[in-house]
């Protein structure tokens, strides 16, 4: 007795296959990677370019020295080094943030989550308007800190990081959020019955599993941070060779009609952010590749 074939069942491999090995709904990838190409060369690769060919209109000499200028090579130092430690501020506060979010309930915890996303939807000079309210000599923080520890935030490079934190601090917790809801927590405890203390589970366990998601958050954190204007022009004072960063000196430079001298500056600007961030997002690589080797 013969069974007759079911041409459904015996064409399931195949459709699988098929569906495995199909693109998506999406058209070919000769449009799809055309539309790509036009998108990013539109919108990213073109203004970018522009920024050199401008420069290029000061000679390589009178290009040195508008980027070696002392006003810029201070305001270089300051929104970089401001950056990198609003960023590292961020990365540790913002990793606590996240913690708590995620492994705790608590009265209110949706009202903090909510509070997270605020510096996405304020605008930045309404942040700038109300920190520089905040942290003046009259207000209400920068007042006490003045007179009891002498200490001026407004119009200083302390403002300015502290601006940066508070524009940076979602970049973190967003990031670092969802990979530690996917952390399960009988892996901390197999830990903890294998004899880990918590420090070990930490440093072996949930750090190695969460460093990607950090090192994405810095680096987010960082790039906001360095391009940011709105919240720091109120607060910052843009005093030269004090608290002007660049940002602010490029913004003086249009205001002048020198719109080759602000591309030179936005050109030296745009190299060291991309270095630093490919930095980052070759420690992001190593690591992911760090993690597979340790599960293989």
């Amino acid at each position: 007795m013969t069974t007759a074939s079911n041409p459904t069942a015996n064409g399931a491999p195949a459709l699988f296959a098929a569906r495995r090995n199909s693109p998506g709904v999406l058209p070919g990838f000769g449009i799809s990677m055309g539309y790509a190409v036009l998108y990013l060369s539109v919108l990213v690769l073109i203004p970018l370019a522009a920024l050199p060919i401008k420069s290029a209109e000061l000679g390589w000499q009178g290009f040195w020295d508008t980027v070696t200028a002392p006003r810029v090579v201070a305001s270089y130092q300051l929104t970089f080094g401001a950056s990198l430690l609003a960023a590292l501020v961020n990365l540790v506060f913002g990793s606590v943030v996240a913690w708590v979010l995620v492994r705790y309930r608590f009265p209110g915890k949706k009202i903090l989550d909510a509070l997270v996303d605020l510096p996405f939807a304020l605008p930045t000079a309404v942040a700038g308007i109300a920190l520089t309210a905040l942290y003046s000599q009259k207000g209400w923080l920068g007042g006490p800190l003045s007179e009891w520890f002498g200490w001026k935030v407004a119009f200083t490079p302390l403002g300015i990081v502290i601006a940066l934190i508070f524009i940076g601090v979602p970049f973190v917790v967003r990031t670092v959020q969802p990979v530690l809801e996917d952390v399960e927590r009988e892996i901390e405890e197999a830990a903890a019955s294998l004899g880990a203390s918590r420090w070990q589970t930490v440093r072996r366990v949930l750090l190695p599993t969460i460093l990607p998601a950090l090192l994405t958050g810095f680096a987010l954190a960082f790039a906001r941070a360095v391009g940011e204007y709105g919240s720091v022009v109120f607060i910052a004072g843009n005093m030269p060779m004090v608290s002007e960063i660049t940002p602010l000196l490029i913004i003086s430079k249009l205001e002048q009609f020198d719109y080759a001298g602000a591309a030179a500056i936005a050109t030296v600007m745009l190299v060291l952010s991309f270095v630093m961030l490919l930095v980052i997002n070759l420690l992001q690589g190593w690591q992911a590749r760090r993690n597979l080797g340790r599960l293989a």
